[in-house]
Formats: structure tokens, sequence, C-alpha cells
């Protein structure tokens, strides 16, 4: 059974561009990145599916740093996962956003 994450950071900086951009499949390192602009006054949603239940806590950390780094607003991004490392988490968020943004963060 999948569980469902939903996270919230208030307060980014950074928009972005209007088209969505997807990065890995869940096939190829078990994580699937969408990220897409949406009006959401300012905050950055991510919701996650992913197969690994009861980790939370790691994926708030990993997303929270992600979010210090990138500092989005308006955005909305989803993810789907198989069991991803936290350290192709946050690969697969970084090439999403270098790749729609054209830089780093």
């Amino acid at each position: 059974m999948m569980e469902t994450l939903n996270f919230r950071f208030e307060h980014g900086r950074r928009l972005l561009p209007p088209q969505a951009q997807l990065s890995g499949v869940v096939s190829s390192g078990n994580l699937e990145v969408l990220v897409e602009a949406a009006a959401l006054n300012g905050a950055c949603a991510i919701e996650i599916k992913t197969a690994a239940r009861g980790f939370g806590a790691i994926w708030e950390a990993v997303l929270g740093d992600f979010q210090q780094r990138w500092q989005l607003a308006d955005a909305r991004i989803a993810i789907n996962d198989m069991g991803a490392t936290p350290a192709v988490v946050s690969l697969r968020l970084d090439q999403a956003l270098q790749a729609m943004t054209g830089s780093a963060p």
C-alpha cells in the first residue's frame, strides 16, 4: 500500500517558468519528479506518493533542505517514489529545477 505525504513551504522567492518539468522515471533510480508553476500565494506544495511507509521525518528533512536551497514560490511538485534514497531524491529535484530554470540554486 502506498503512503501519501504532503508538505507546504511558505514565503519562497523564486518563481518558475510556466512549463512543467519531469525528471526521472520510477523504474530509473526509483523516483519520478514533476515540477510545475502554480498559484499558491507564494508557497511551494509537495506531494509524495511512496511505497516506503514510515519515513515522513526523513522526507521532511530532505525537502526542507531542498526548499532552503531553491526558495521556490508558487510551485507544485509531485513525487512518485518506490524507495529512492535521500541522495537520489535531492539529485532528481535539483535536476528538474536546473532543467527548468537553467541555473543552480
